[in-house]
């Protein structure tokens, strides 16, 4: 199969930094199985070899997601190299759950006692 032959899909969201971001996504082969791989300004991240495109795909998302990009979503666009243009639906990955940090300390206790801190459910 040759490079031109491969799918490529258009990965649109926030960085890290919460600024828009719109860019495509193109897979590479590496022996029977696919990386992903995404430039971004200076940034490069490509995924190690997966056996299908969309589990690379997959973990190019969750790579990001990691690195603090948010409210993903990709488009295929090239489907075995034909130009698909955008008849494709838009895909959304969920972001992963914030866990919100603990609080300590003076300013814990007193939002605790106005019932603005975190609560815990004790059901008997």
């Amino acid at each position: 199969m040759a490079e031109s032959e491969l799918d490529k899909h258009q990965l649109a969201g926030f960085d890290d930094r919460e600024r828009g971001f719109s860019r495509p996504v193109e897979f590479e082969r590496a022996g029977d199985h696919y990386r992903a791989m995404l430039r971004y300004e200076s940034i490069r991240v490509t995924t190690d070899p997966h056996s299908t495109q969309d589990h690379a795909l997959t973990v190019l998302i969750q790579t990001l997601q990691r690195q603090g990009y948010r409210q993903l979503r990709t488009q295929k666009s090239y489907r075995n190299g034909t130009y698909l243009g955008s008849q494709e639906l838009w895909v959304e990955y969920p972001d992963p759950p914030q866990i919100e940090p603990e609080r300590h300390g003076l300013l814990a206790r007193a939002l605790n006692c106005l019932g603005l801190g975190s609560r815990t459910d004790n059901k008997s």
